[in-house]
């Protein structure tokens, strides 16, 4: 399993000093964040998309590639990409740069997003939302599959022998979440694909998101992916960690009371109750945690949202060296106890390289003197026929259920 943190970049008044940080000052923090995350021997750090104040993460591409240069081992994701209001070409041109910029070390959860006003500043309506994350998503596709795209459809104009440059690393794109808290047609969609599923249960009880990750789950295996329990599932959480557990409720209260998203509301106590926020000792933690099998199934990833409300860098730090050295070790020990064999692994690059080219030669893409004239000029890379898909459409180089092994000459 991968164990991680994800953060929703929200700037958010202190309600301990009432002071609220810069955009400089926060942007400078989720860089000392996402670094001490690998510090402290986690897996995964993961930003969210927003185009609106109070948060800063427009460019979730840019901060990733920065943290990317400054760590060595850390999965550098996103909480969430705009699969609806961002055009599918930008998409597949910076997260292929980004692929080769930290030698794989990339994925991306696409989701719909939840801020309406978004899709009008991005010329998009959003009741065309569905339609407009399905069609999207089968162009960025496209994009990452072949070499030569030929394309039309109703939300943006067509293409015509058109190349997203760079291609992806070693042939192989990155791996894709699709991350819903309510949507069951997204569950479908990454079912069709084979792709993974992430249910962002922070805010509703479990048994709503059981519903779409068993619904995930049986669409995986009947469009032919494997069995259900090979499907490949993500969950978010929350946790607030001290030695003692009612200083641990102390702490937080203010930071929960107070808090944009669900401040004025529940009480914390019956949030805790009602979701996965866990506030309290190492132990309790654990064993919410652990529990998270029996509500759905064998999983591979679990990330925290550890640095929102308003909590200072000095606590947030202090927060992922709990959680580091006292919760996610046992964790991993007792998640890995009786997990059946062909549940598969969290999701890697190496593991999906080998998996389409075993111990071959993967595709190195190098350009032809075609100079972007795809049309009459022949194929724009050397090892690659025009309009030739350099991976199968639907399986090998996007789902780790892969079993195709050959090398592109």
């Amino acid at each position: 399993m991968q164990f991680g943190i994800f953060s929703v970049s929200d700037i958010t008044r202190d309600p301990t000093t009432g002071e609220t940080p810069s955009e400089a000052q926060r942007i400078r923090d989720i860089v000392t964040i996402a670094k001490h995350v690998e510090e402290v021997g986690m897996d995964v750090f993961a930003i969210g998309e927003h185009h609106n104040p109070p948060f800063f993460s427009s460019s979730p591409t840019t901060t990733l590639a920065y943290i990317g240069a400054q760590t060595t081992n850390l999965i550098l994701s996103t909480a969430t990409t705009l699969i609806t209001t961002n055009d599918p070409v930008k998409i597949a041109e910076d997260y292929a740069m980004l692929q080769h910029l930290t030698g794989g070390r990339v994925d991306l959860v696409m989701g719909r997003g939840n801020t309406g006003p978004v899709y009008p500043w991005f010329g998009q309506d959003i009741r065309q939302g569905l339609p407009l994350a399905i069609e999207n998503y089968a162009l960025l596709r496209e994009l990452w599959e072949k070499d030569v795209v030929d394309w039309e459809g109703k939300f943006r104009t067509p293409l015509n022998g058109f190349t997203s440059t760079p291609r992806p690393l070693d042939g192989v794109p990155p791996f894709v979440w699709h991350g819903s808290i309510r949507t069951p047609e997204i569950a479908e969609q990454a079912a069709f694909y084979g792709d993974g599923f992430f249910a962002n249960n922070i805010f509703w009880p479990k048994e709503h998101y059981q519903r779409l990750i068993t619904l995930y789950r049986q669409r995986f295996a009947h469009y032919g992916h494997g069995t259900p329990e090979q499907a490949i599932v993500g969950l978010g959480g929350q946790a607030f960690i001290a030695k003692n557990s009612q200083d641990a409720v102390t702490a937080f209260r203010p930071y929960f009371d107070n808090a944009p998203v669900y401040g004025h509301g529940p009480s914390l106590e019956e949030f805790q109750e009602l979701t996965p926020l866990t506030v309290g000792s190492p132990q309790q933690v654990i064993d919410r945690y652990a529990a998270m099998r029996e509500h759905y199934g064998d999983y591979q990833r679990q990330l925290f949202l550890m640095d929102h409300a308003g909590l200072p860098l000095k606590t947030v730090l202090e927060q992922l060296d709990l959680l580091g050295s006292e919760v996610v070790p046992v964790l991993r020990k007792e998640l890995a106890e009786n997990r059946p064999a062909e549940v598969p692994d969290a999701p890697t690059h190496a593991a999906r390289v080998a998996a389409v080219y075993g111990d071959g030669r993967t595709r190195q893409a190098r350009p032809t003197s075609a100079g972007g004239n795809n049309l009459t000029v022949g194929g724009p890379y050397q090892d690659t026929p025009a309009g030739v898909a350099t991976q199968e459409p639907r399986g090998s180089a996007f789902g780790v259920a892969a079993t195709r092994k050959e090398t592109v000459s």
